[in-house]
Formats: C-alpha cells, structure tokens, sequence
C-alpha cells in the first residue's frame, strides 16, 4: 500500500513536468523575441507604426476602463444602496452582458449600426444614405464597454456591500448632505473595488481580440495576428512586449487588492436604509434600462433579426449543427484535461504545502493571465518549429491539429479548473483521509473512496467553467484549429467578416445562449 508520504513525492514528479508544459509556451515565444538582433529589434520597436500601436492600445485601454467606471459605479450604487424599484431584476439584466464575447456584440453593432445595417435601412426612406463609420476607436471603444462594464459593477456591487452604513449616518448627522457624504464616505471606501474592477476591464481591454478585430481597429492583439505570415520578428515582439504590459497590469490588481483589507466592513446583519430617490425614481429606471437596451436587449434583437432574415433567404439551421459539435467536442476534451491536471497541482499545495508547490500552483495561473493571441503565437512556434518535421514524417499537411488545439486551451483556461477544486479540498478533513487510513486502506484507495468523491461539486464546477469559456475563445481557435475545423466562434468570425449577417445570426445565438449557462451557474452557488 502506497503511504501519502510515497504518493506526494510521486505526483510532484508528476507535477513538475507539467508545470513546464504551461511555462513552455510563453518562456519560447521570449527565446524567440531573444533571437532578434538587437539592432532590428530596437527598430522595430521604435519605428512610428510600432508606437502607433502601442499608443492606440493603451488609448483604448483607458477610454474603456473609464467609461466602464461611469457606467457601472452608479449602477452599482443604484442596486445596492438606493431603493430602486425591482432592484434584483435590474442586477441580473446588468450582469448579463458579461457573457456575450466581444466578437458577438461587435458583429451585432456593425449589423444594427454599420453600412448597411438595420438603422440605415430604417432611416432610407427618410433620405439617410449612409451613416457614419462604425469601424475604428470608436467602434471598439463602444463594443468593449458594453460587454465589460459588468467586471466594474460586480466588483463595485462587493465593495458596497461590505462597508459599515454607520460612517454614512455620522457623516449626515455631522451636517453633508448626501452628495457629499456619497464623495467623502461611500465612494472613497468603494474604490479599492472600483479600481479592482477597472483593472480587470483594462486587462480584459488589452487582451480582447474579437472587437478589435471586427472594428478593423489596430492594436496589439489584431496587428499581432495579421502579422503572423507577414512578420514573426513584429509579431514575437509585440507579443513581448503585451505580456510585460500584462504582468504590469496584474501587479497593480494584486497591490489593489492587498489595500482592501484596510477598507471598513459591514457590522453582521445591519442592513442599511436604501436612499430614497423620490423624483430621480424616472431618471435612475430610464439610465438602468438604457444600458440594458444597448448592452443586452439590442445585441439579442439584432442576432434574432438577422437569424429571421437569414432564414427567410434560405439560409439553414444544419449549418451550425457541425461547428457546434466541433465546439463540443474541443471544449469538452479541454475541460476533461484540465480537470484531471488541476487535481495534482490543488492536492500538492493544500495537503502538502511547501514555497515550491505553492510555486507550481502559481505557474499554472500564468497562461490565463496572458492573452489568447499571445498563448496561440506561442504554440504556433513551437508547432512550426518542432511538430512540422515530425507532421510530413507522417504524411500530415501541417502542425494544426485538434491535439495542439486542446493543448493551448488547457494551458489557457487550467486556472479555471484550480479555483474551485482547490475550495473544495480544502473543505475535506484531512482526519477523515487519516481515520480511512486506519482501517487499512491505501491512500490511493483513500484518495479513490473518499477526497475524490467529497470535491466532487468543486471538480464539476472548475470543469464546467473551463468548458463554457473555451466554447467562446477566438483567437487560439483561428490560430490552431486544424484546416476546416470550423466551431461557432470561427463561423461567427468568417460570416460577419464576410458581412454575411444573416449567416453569423445562428451560431451568435447558440453561443450566447450556452455562455448564459455559466451565469446561472455563478447566481445559483451564489444563493
């Protein structure tokens, strides 16, 4: 019988070869940014076009996570605080956003917004003939603050519900009214959540894909993706340079979120009183239900439109039937590796902490950090370089293929699957693992008969969030999937490139509509 001593030492030898496999891609694409002379590089990072780039990533960096904060702190606040009418209602429609990707919400702005679009064809009979470009800044800018406000506004939602309403009621008694009791008191005790949320939003910002891409707007992400066959020297080093901003970026989150610890909480059951908005009662229902009407209702409608007027012009539902199964497929074989490589890596760090398995849990953290795009460039080196000799050895076109692509997904997403396998081992007695042990069984009979079986709710769920969120990745889709292996998000990406509305509408529904799963998941645990 195999003792629990015997078997920690046998999955850190597990444990650490699979730790290098999720630092290998990123520790390659630096050796493949090393390999450009320093001279070129430091031309082709100081070349006008370059700084443009760096330049108009981080404008829209900071123009969304602003106009997020405007959005959703008052949204917040309204739904917290205020006595807002059907305030529960109101907090699930201004959550629900956050499922639709990027890439679906831009195609449904440029079918509802852009040359030929639904309002154009609307306002034809008035003489309209064509309405401004949709494409550029703005239209990234507006597509990404739509669809990312809600990390700021449950983050904010958090933070307003852990401080003490005392300081409020001393403030008001000391004579401010409520405005400046909301600046001094309320806002300023928030904001650690405030700028926790806006970080999230400007790391979701620098990293997103899909909108830029759809609005035809230069950033890292999308000239890093057109360059691939054109630059690999532009493109390893811009990668380069997207993850130092990145790792910049989650330093400052981690500084944020050590800081929140000196805000004030809640007294234990002491509600406070929601503010009364009497007459601005209109004005706070009309602002709830404008940013759900351009952030939910109108995506929702423009896909249903189009899909009515695809289907009218004879387009078909058994389209979509086979990229959805492909979807499934890669989506459900991801889920399956990252749930069965979480378990060494949660089980190292809880029943045998140590600064190096801590060390490893940590590594496996690092490819969600980094951008889909990034995580694509990388294996797509590795494949071009090490999988190609290998690949014409047996007669095979190209390294693409559905192994490499669940590969990137499980370093991508594995941190997913950590969380809440790791809240559930923690949940497990350990003396119930050591009284096991007594009655003779082995610890692998042990593990088999009782750990497994007690994380069982927290495997599934770390499972099912890796699966639903590898449903919408776009970028190490389009990168890695083998020739042909067309899923929702590359059909969606295809059709509305190709301005084919009414061919995008379908599966921009399906994947609306599975990625909605995850959110009742979250409120379900929740309650």
């Amino acid at each position: 019988m195999i003792s629990q001593r015997r078997f920690a030492w046998w999955l850190l030898g597990v444990t650490l070869p699979l730790a290098a496999l999720v630092l290998l891609p990123v520790g390659y694409l630096f050796v493949r940014a090393a390999e450009v002379a320093p001279e070129r590089a430091f031309t082709i990072l100081t070349r006008p076009g370059t700084l443009r780039i760096i330049g108009r990533s981080l404008l829209l960096v900071v123009a969304v996570s602003i106009s997020a904060c405007l959005i959703a702190v008052p949204a917040a606040w309204l739904t917290v605080r205020s006595d807002l009418k059907a305030r529960r209602l109101w907090t699930v429609l201004l959550t629900v956003p956050l499922v639709i990707p990027s890439y679906v919400g831009a195609f449904a702005l440029i079918g509802a917004l852009g040359q030929q679009g639904i309002l154009q064809r609307w306002l034809q009979p008035l003489g309209v003939e064509r309405l401004p470009s949709i494409y550029g800044f703005w239209g990234a800018w507006l597509a990404l603050t739509l669809f990312a406000y809600p990390y700021v506004f449950l983050s904010t939602r958090a933070g307003l519900r852990g401080i003490d309403p005392a300081l409020e009621e001393a403030s008001y008694t000391l004579g401010r009214s409520r405005l400046e009791t909301f600046w001094w008191i309320t806002l300023r005790q928030a904001l650690p959540s405030i700028s926790a949320g806006a970080l999230l939003v400007a790391l979701y910002t620098l990293s997103d894909f899909g909108a830029v891409a759809m609005m035809q707007y230069n950033v890292f992400t999308r000239v890093i993706y057109l360059r691939l066959s054109l630059d690999l020297d532009l493109a390893a080093l811009l990668s380069v340079v997207l993850v130092l901003l990145t790792a910049l970026l989650l330093g400052v989150v981690t500084l944020i979120e050590r800081g929140r610890g000196r805000t004030f909480s809640r007294r234990a059951h002491y509600r406070p009183r929601p503010v009364r908005l009497g007459r601005w009662q209109p004005l706070a229902l009309a602002f709830c239900a404008l940013v759900v009407t351009l952030a939910l209702v109108m995506p929702v409608a423009v896909m249903t439109y189009w899909l009515v007027n695809g289907l009218q012009q004879g387009e078909t539902l058994r389209d979509v039937s086979a990229p959805l199964q492909r979807s499934l497929r890669a989506s459900a074989l991801a889920a399956l590796v990252c749930g069965v490589v979480a378990l060494p890596f949660v089980w190292l760090q809880v029943r045998a902490p140590s600064p190096l398995t801590h060390l490893l849990a940590r590594s496996a953290y690092l490819g969600y950090a980094l951008p889909g795009v990034v995580v694509g460039l990388a294996f797509v080196f590795l494949g071009a370089r090490y999988l190609g000799d290998l690949n014409a050895l047996f007669g095979l076109d190209s390294y693409r293929s559905l192994g490499l692509l669940v590969l990137a997904y499980s370093v991508r997403f594995l941190s997913q699957a950590l969380g809440p396998a790791r809240a559930s081992l923690l949940q497990v007695n350990p003396h119930l693992e050591e009284v096991a042990q007594t009655l003779g069984r082995g610890y692998l009979t042990v593990l088999r008969t009782v750990t497994l079986p007690l994380m069982r709710s927290g495997l599934v769920a770390g499972v099912a969030l890796v699966f639903l969120t590898t449903m919408k990745e776009l970028p190490i889709t389009l990168l890695l999937a083998p020739t042909g292996y067309a899923t929702l998000a590359t059909r969606i990406w295809s059709a509305s490139n190709e301005a084919f509305y009414a061919r995008a509408a379908a599966p921009a529904l399906i994947l609306v509509l599975i990625s909605a799963l995850s959110l009742v998941y979250i409120l379900e645990s929740d309650d």
